[in-house]
């Protein structure tokens, strides 16, 4: 049971992506109309995961079993297998979460635990039967397994349609690929959702929400000259660099939670030196800041939901207290809707509880708002226009000025007690999905399997 379960936990690394890619297809070719989330994650981990799972369980039954030898001593051996039962669980938690998952990547991660089993395998099989032809056999089918396995998992990374991935890891909260394009550098901290951040090889503008962000520079009202910038969710400088480029006398504070992507924004996308990058939680910055800023940006993800402690009533009362008179807090909403009651509204609502003036932008499926205390941002974002040398830039506010939207006071309110970001997100992503599958739909009709597979490997469906 052991050797069994071991061998297919090996073979994850190298056949899940594909499993999932194909579930993934196989439901984007259904009819299936909602939910689609939901059930590409249930039916994957019941198809990746749950055999190993029932063939592991099988084990502690059936180790009692054979372990226990007369009712005298039926307690001290049950309890005994239960305590180290309960070792490993905690050993299995906790070592993947906090060690291995981190410094060597999930992949790895089934490997050695793969491994751990095997070795549990060959040493009762020597132990107990030593000298067979079977057991050579048996240890010979079981290394290669696991060398194949990490050759295997090694050969195609995780992003498995693209050829332009110049780095691909994993740090203690996010996947990390980094791709290098013709005309940018991106970096990804999910699969299929490509651009988190990114860096334009010729400076110029992103075309992305980052753009949207900028007007935040023009509206200010700023008396000595300087502009202090807090980026809350700094990822690898992306509003930071395009900023500097546009903008004079800006002094910058990042804040950025994962120290890896810190380390990839000094490697692949030239965040400038300037900029004082921190890496601890946002929150946990801006409450024990003593310092005050003229733009504060609120762009921390985790993958594309919101961190729930940094969508609350509380934080931005906590950011409102850390803007200097005169300046402007800059929130991307990443994913747009205009559905009632959906996590737009809840985060205008909370933010509107705070700041008596608010506008928000749509740029694609994001949404930009801007908020404030004692003036109207778009009042000042035109008188400020005529300070704009850059005319690419001052038609881009210009765009911006004639296209923002004034919030109105919503009864949709998030709390630390109550902040339902992962539900809100989810139920826009499903309705993201359901518009993406209806491409993919077209891309795949009348398509056979082989040419699927196909279109797949030669990157032309994702």
């Amino acid at each position: 049971m052991i050797f069994i379960a071991a061998a297919w936990i090996c073979l994850i690394p190298v056949t899940g992506k594909y499993i999932i890619a194909g579930i993934a297809l196989l439901l984007a070719a259904s009819p299936l109309g909602s939910n689609f989330l939901v059930w590409a994650a249930f039916l994957s981990c019941l198809v990746v995961f749950v055999f190993p799972l029932l063939v592991l369980g099988m084990v502690t039954p059936n180790l009692i079993k054979f372990a226990v030898g007369n009712l005298n001593e039926n307690g001290k051996v049950v309890g005994t297998i239960e305590a180290l039962n309960t070792i490993g669980s905690i050993i299995g938690t906790f070592m993947p979460t906090f060690v291995t998952i981190p410094y060597i990547g999930t992949s790895l991660t089934f490997i050695i635990f793969a491994g751990v089993l095997f070795a549990i395998c060959l040493v009762y099989t020597f132990a107990v039967r030593p000298k067979l032809k079977r057991e050579i056999l048996f240890s010979i089918f079981s290394l290669t397994i696991f060398v194949s396995s990490i050759f295997g998992a090694k050969a195609t990374g995780i992003a498995f349609w693209t050829n332009s991935t110049i780095y691909e890891g994993e740090s203690i909260y996010n996947y990390l690929r980094v791709e290098d394009k013709s005309d940018r550098v991106i970096l990804s901290t999910n699969v299929l959702f490509d651009v988190q951040s990114i860096k334009m090889k010729t400076n110029e503008m992103t075309h992305m929400y980052y753009d949207y962000a900028l007007a935040a520079n023009s509206m200010v009202q700023d008396d000595d000259g300087t502009v202090d910038v807090l980026i809350l969710g700094l990822g690898t400088g992306t509003f930071a660099t395009e900023s500097m480029n546009y903008y004079n006398n800006l002094r910058i504070d990042g804040v950025e939670i994962d120290q890896k992507i810190v380390d990839l924004a000094y490697e692949y996308f030239d965040l400038p030196k300037e900029v004082n990058a921190y890496t601890m939680d946002g929150r946990s910055y801006i409450t024990n800041c003593d310092k005050k800023y003229d733009i504060i940006m609120v762009d921390a993800y985790q993958d594309i939901t919101i961190p729930f402690q940094m969508s609350s009533l509380e934080f931005f009362t906590i950011v409102g207290d850390h803007l200097n008179p005169g300046g402007v807090m800059v929130v991307n909403m990443n994913m747009k809707t205009n559905k009632e009651g959906g996590i737009v509204d809840y985060l205008c609502g909370t933010i509107k509880n705070v700041f008596n003036n608010a506008y928000t932008v749509d740029c694609g499926t994001n949404r930009e708002l801007f908020a404030c205390n004692g003036f109207d941002l778009k009042e000042s974002l035109n008188n400020n226009l005529t300070k704009v040398e850059n005319i690419d830039l001052k038609n881009h506010l210009t765009f911006i000025k004639d296209n923002l939207v004034y919030v109105e006071d919503k009864p949709y309110i998030l709390t630390d007690d109550k902040a339902p970001v992962e539900l809100l997100g989810m139920d826009v992503l499903d309705d993201m999905i359901f518009d993406e599958l209806e491409y993919y739909r077209g891309k795949l009709k009348g398509k056979s399997i082989s040419e699927i597979i196909d279109m797949v490997m030669n990157g032309e469906l994702f």
